[in-house]
C-alpha cells in the first residue's frame, strides 16, 4: 500500500492526527470507506477554569452548542479535567503547553466564563471570530460586551449580587446570547463499580459534610449532624457518610458516634459513583451538591451566605437556610461576633425538608 495514496479526514471529529483514531483501532476503519465519518467544519473554545463544581454546573452550555452547532468540535480549559464528560472533543489542562496549542488555534466561538487575571489575559490573545464573556484590559478583567456586563456587575458589588434574582445558569446562557430552558448538567459516571452498602433495601441517604477548607462560614455544627444522623436512622432511612480527605475525620468522628457507614474518600470518578448509590443527597454548596445535581439526585441544600437564586435544583429538591440573617454574605468565614448563622440552621429543619422529598 502505497502512504502517498492513502486517504484520511483532517476535519473528522475523531481525527487525532498522531495516533490511529478510535474507528480505526476499534473496528480498522479507514477514512476512505469509514461509516462513521463525523465531518465537523470549526471549533468552539470554552474556558472555564474554576473550582470543579463551577466547572460541573456550566456543562449545560454543552447541549445547546450541540444543539445550535453539531457540525463543530468542543473543546475547553479547566484547571479541573478530570471532571469534564467525554462528550467533549478535547480537554485542556492550564498550563504552558495548552496556552500555546490554544493561542495557535483559529476558532471560531471563544466563550472565557471566568472573571480572573489568567483566564482574561489568555483570551484576549485567542484568536476567534466571535467572542463572549471575560477578557483582560490594562491587567483587570472586563466584560467582552453587553451580555456578559450584568454577571460582571454582579461581581463587584455585594448588594447588587444580593439583589439579583437570576440563576447562575440563566447568566451563563445570556453570557453566551442564550436563553437558559432547563438544560441538565452533564456528567460520566462509572456503573461499572459495585459497592455493597449493607443498607438491607432502606432509602440511602448520603450526608456530604464538609464544605472545604476555605470556606468554614458554611459549616454545619457536630452536634447537628449527629442529630440528623440519628433522625435518619430512627426513621428507618440508610445515612451514608460522604467527603473527601479533609472530611475524612469529621466523617469517622460521625460514623463512630452514631454507627452510620463511612467507607472512606475516594478519587472523583470513584466519588461521583457511591453518590450515585444514593436515593437523595444533602449538603452544603459544595462540589458534591454539583455533583449530586448532575447525577439528577434529590437534594437539601443548606445555603447561608449565597443568594438562594443562584440554584437550580431543576425540581428535585429544597433549599434550606438558617432562621436568622446572615453577614458573612459571600466570605469564607463568619465575621458576626454575635452569634454564627448555621448554628440557627436547625436540625428539624433539615429533617423536614427530608421528609417532604424522599
Amino acid at each position: 500500500m502505497q502512504t502517498q495514496d492513502i486517504i484520511f479526514h483532517s476535519d473528522c471529529r475523531y481525527f487525532n492526527g498522531y495516533i490511529p483514531c478510535k474507528p480505526h483501532k476499534n473496528f480498522g476503519y479507514h477514512c476512505v470507506d469509514c461509516p462513521i465519518y463525523d465531518k465537523t467544519d470549526g471549533i468552539i473554545l470554552i474556558i472555564k477554569l474554576g473550582a470543579i463544581g463551577d466547572v460541573i454546573r456550566t456543562t449545560p452550555l454543552i447541549h445547546k452548542f450541540k444543539k445550535v452547532y453539531p457540525t463543530k468540535k468542543i473543546w475547553w480549559l479547566t484547571y479541573s479535567p478530570d471532571i469534564l464528560p467525554s462528550i467533549v472533543d478535547k480537554i485542556f489542562t492550564f498550563d504552558t503547553e495548552s496556552i500555546e496549542i490554544l493561542k495557535s488555534t483559529k476558532f471560531d466561538i471563544a466563550i472565557n466564563l471566568d472573571k480572573d487575571l489568567q483566564a482574561g489575559t489568555l483570551f484576549s490573545s485567542i484568536n476567534a471570530d466571535s467572542k463572549f464573556g471575560f477578557t483582560s484590559v490594562n491587567g483587570v478583567p472586563a466584560p467582552v460586551n453587553e451580555l456578559a456586563k450584568h454577571k460582571f456587575i454582579t461581581g463587584l458589588f455585594d448588594d447588587v449580587s444580593k439583589s439579583n434574582k437570576k440563576s447562575y445558569l440563566e447568566e451563563m446562557f445570556e453570557i453566551c446570547g442564550w436563553k437558559f430552558e432547563g438544560e441538565e448538567y452533564i456528567l460520566d459516571c462509572d456503573t461499572s463499580i459495585k459497592w455493597d452498602l449493607m443498607n438491607q433495601g432502606k432509602k440511602v441517604i448520603g450526608l456530604n459534610t464538609g464544605c472545604g477548607a476555605r470556606w468554614v462560614s458554611r459549616l454545619w455544627p457536630d452536634e447537628n449532624w449527629i442529630e440528623l444522623i440519628q433522625k435518619i436512622q430512627e426513621a428507618g432511612y440508610f445515612p451514608l457518610l460522604l467527603g473527601g480527605k479533609q472530611e475524612d475525620e469529621k466523617n469517622k468522628y460521625y460514623a463512630e458516634e452514631t454507627g452510620a457507614y463511612y467507607p472512606g474518600y475516594f478519587s472523583i470518578p470513584v466519588f461521583v459513583s457511591l453518590m450515585n448509590q444514593c436515593d437523595m443527597i444533602v449538603s452544603a454548596v459544595t462540589m458534591g451538591m454539583h455533583i449530586a445535581i448532575a447525577l439528577k439526585k434529590k437534594l437539601i441544600l443548606m445555603n447561608n451566605i449565597f443568594n438562594p437564586n443562584e440554584f437550580e435544583l431543576y425540581g428535585r429538591g429544597e433549599l434550606v437556610m438558617p432562621s436568622v440573617d446572615c453577614t458573612c454574605y459571600f466570605s469564607p468565614k463568619c465575621k458576626n461576633s454575635e452569634y454564627f448563622c448555621m448554628e440557627h440552621l436547625s436540625v428539624n429543619s433539615m429533617y423536614d425538608a427530608i421528609q417532604r422529598h424522599i
